[in-house]
């Protein structure tokens, strides 16, 4: 699509029915891929390709062979069972990905901060995050357009990927962008977006004509794309072979089993006639007549555990190339510690670092529209979209006594406030609330944070070991700033001060 750019620049940025035609014609290939993929994750007919598995009819041959009285059973069961790992990755990605909603902060300005929290709240930003996140994981790109409604307000929406078509350089930056469609009455419409205007075209007798034009509102195209990673690909697109071969050995054995039922008869030493055959049907009775007479099913040996062990190849292959994880192993419940779980999980956090800095990307120029227009009608600078700050939080399970356990060991090391950024559960806006709080018990208790010492202050050898104001039952603790021991109680049970260094003691 890079072409493209070049021709509808020296055009005055406009595009005519005919190179927008040829542009969505080129599209038609990536337009099917990315379609069949999210066909694929809702488990359709169309998406499937086990579904569309047909099982050989050999009645032809069999009549050929002028074999009327014959007639094959073997052929009659047809299992198409879907193993849908496809969705699992995909569903396993964005919950590990976007389970926490991502955390917009604008710290220059309080009036900007109120606008990006306003926006976000209307146009309900978490849960369209996650979907958009969604679709680019399942079809390796989503789209999102910004737009301004009826009363004015900016809002956004997602696209679906396979609608739009981006023209430059970088799909989450792009020059120009096209969205075509079938409308209502299903008419084929198309929208071309430059940096000012909106296009609308509509198919007449197999060509696009232009119906109209008019400025939406912002400095660069409002339509715009997130890439899940440089290829554009999906997160199960380079193992969807592998899910085939999945599905079809499991419905092959599946038949097997199902066909048992089905097996031949097999009489040795007698040959029933009508009458014997009538009498087993109703009564259910064999009668052998000599020592060697027996009957018995004709079915085939299923090696079964070459089918687990093919089974099981499958599936691991399918996670280690997918990079995903399956969080129903029972390796990830008896995971030891925090490290052992996150190295478990290295391969999925290694592609989700890969996301992040895609949507980063993507998000900063949402910003960088929204601020073009923001611009003009209040009193903030185009530019100022560059100071949005995004905080993305993977979704994982934590070990709260663990993290607890290292406060504790850092005491008297590192500060408070770098302490409490290694809560896992702690966004930047809670540790400094937090920090808030306590500054607030401190000082009526008349301390101060800034009293607390960050050096370790060595003790005075010409002091007794305790303090002589300290109660005699309360001298059990050990300082980690100067070794001494005691502690002063006041409002806050839990804090523990040194009265030798009036450092910042052990919690009790």
């Amino acid at each position: 699509m890079k072409n493209y750019a070049e021709l509808i620049r020296d055009n005055n940025d406009q595009i005519n029915g005919e190179t927008l035609q040829n542009i969505i014609k080129a599209h038609d290939r990536e337009h099917e891929r990315m379609w069949r993929l999210y066909e694929r994750y809702k488990a359709t007919p169309e998406g499937v390709t086990i579904f569309n598995r047909k099982h050989p009819d050999f009645s032809d041959f069999e009549r050929l062979r002028n074999s009327n009285n014959m007639m094959r059973i073997d052929d009659k069961v047809n299992n198409t069972l879907n193993n849908s790992f496809d969705s699992d990755i995909a569903d396993t990605a964005q919950g590990y990905f976007l389970g926490h909603p991502i955390m917009y902060a604008y710290e220059e300005d309080e009036s900007i901060s109120d606008m990006i929290d306003t926006f976000n709240t209307r146009n309900h930003v978490e849960d369209a995050d996650s979907e958009w996140g969604k679709k680019a994981i399942i079809c390796g790109k989503g789209a999102r357009l910004l737009y301004i409604d009826r009363e004015g307000r900016e809002r956004l929406k997602n696209i679906d990927p396979w609608q739009c078509i981006f023209i430059g350089d970088n799909i989450s930056e792009p020059e120009y962008a096209i969205r075509y469609y079938k409308g209502i009455d299903h008419t084929k419409k198309a929208e071309f977006y430059n940096s000012t205007t909106i296009h609308y075209f509509a198919e007449e007798n197999g060509e696009y004509k232009e119906k109209g034009s008019q400025p939406h509102m912002f400095d660069s195209p409002p339509l715009f794309g997130l890439a899940n990673n440089n290829e554009l690909q999906g997160d199960a697109e380079k193992v969807l072979t592998l899910i085939d071969a999945y599905d079809r050995t499991l419905s092959d054995a599946s038949n097997e089993i199902e066909q048992y039922r089905l097996a031949y008869m097999v009489f040795k030493g007698m040959a029933p006639d009508e009458d014997t055959n009538e009498q087993m049907r109703h009564q259910r009775i064999i009668e052998l007549m000599e020592e060697n007479d027996d009957v018995s099913y004709l079915t085939k040996d299923v090696n079964d555990d070459l089918i687990e062990h093919h089974l099981d190849r499958l599936e691991t292959n399918i996670m280690k190339f997918a990079k995903s994880v399956d969080f129903s192993d029972d390796d990830f419940g008896n995971a030891a510690s925090g490290v052992s779980l996150r190295y478990k999980l290295l391969a999925l956090e290694n592609k989700c670092v890969t996301k992040e800095r895609k949507m980063t990307m993507a998000l900063r120029y949402q910003y960088k529209v929204l601020f073009s227009a923001w611009a003009k009608r209040n009193n903030i600078q185009p530019d100022d979209y560059l100071n949005v700050r995004m905080t993305f939080q993977r979704n994982l399970p934590v070990n709260l006594l663990e993290e607890a356990q290292i406060q504790q060991a850092l005491q008297g090391v590192f500060s408070r406030k770098y302490r409490l950024s290694l809560f896992s559960k702690m966004t930047p806006e809670e540790i400094e609330e937090e920090m808030q709080r306590l500054q607030e018990e401190e000082n009526a208790e008349g301390l101060s944070l800034d009293d607390v010492s960050d050096e370790v202050t060595p003790p005075d050898e010409d002091e007794d070991e305790f303090s002589s104001d300290v109660p005699e039952n309360e001298k059990t603790r050990t300082c980690p700033r100067c070794s001494g021991s005691g502690c002063i109680k006041g409002e806050r049970k839990t804090q523990i001060l040194c009265p030798r260094c009036d450092g910042e003691g052990v919690i009790a």
